[in-house]
């Protein structure tokens, strides 16, 4: 199983609207490739930063191929997507793990 994890650090002011798009659209749009089985969607209770929170959505796909498949076909439209909506606002990080069986 591979957990890809993208991390937002993301502005107060635009917080209540960030989560409702991703929750009703964005996120949905992502799931809705077929690259990946589930996904969850958390906010980190340690965030730091004065202004800002942090949220981490992690899509689980079954092989390291489906998430070639997604980064080939569909990332960069829906990477766009958010960096138009948000700018500077909404940062993303993202990271790939490899569960350890």
């Amino acid at each position: 199983m591979i957990l890809y994890n993208i991390t937002f650090t993301v502005a107060t002011d635009i917080e209540d609207d960030f989560v409702t798009w991703m929750k009703a659209d964005h996120i949905p749009a992502i799931f809705a490739t077929g690259m990946f089985f589930d996904h969850k969607f958390y906010r980190l209770m340690n965030s730091t930063a004065d202004g800002f929170t942090n949220y981490s959505i992690q899509f689980f796909a079954e092989s390291t191929a489906k998430l070639i498949e997604y980064e080939n076909r569909f990332a960069n439209a829906l990477r766009y997507e958010t960096q138009a909506r948000y700018g500077e606002k909404a940062l993303a990080f993202r990271s790939l793990l490899e569960a350890v069986v």
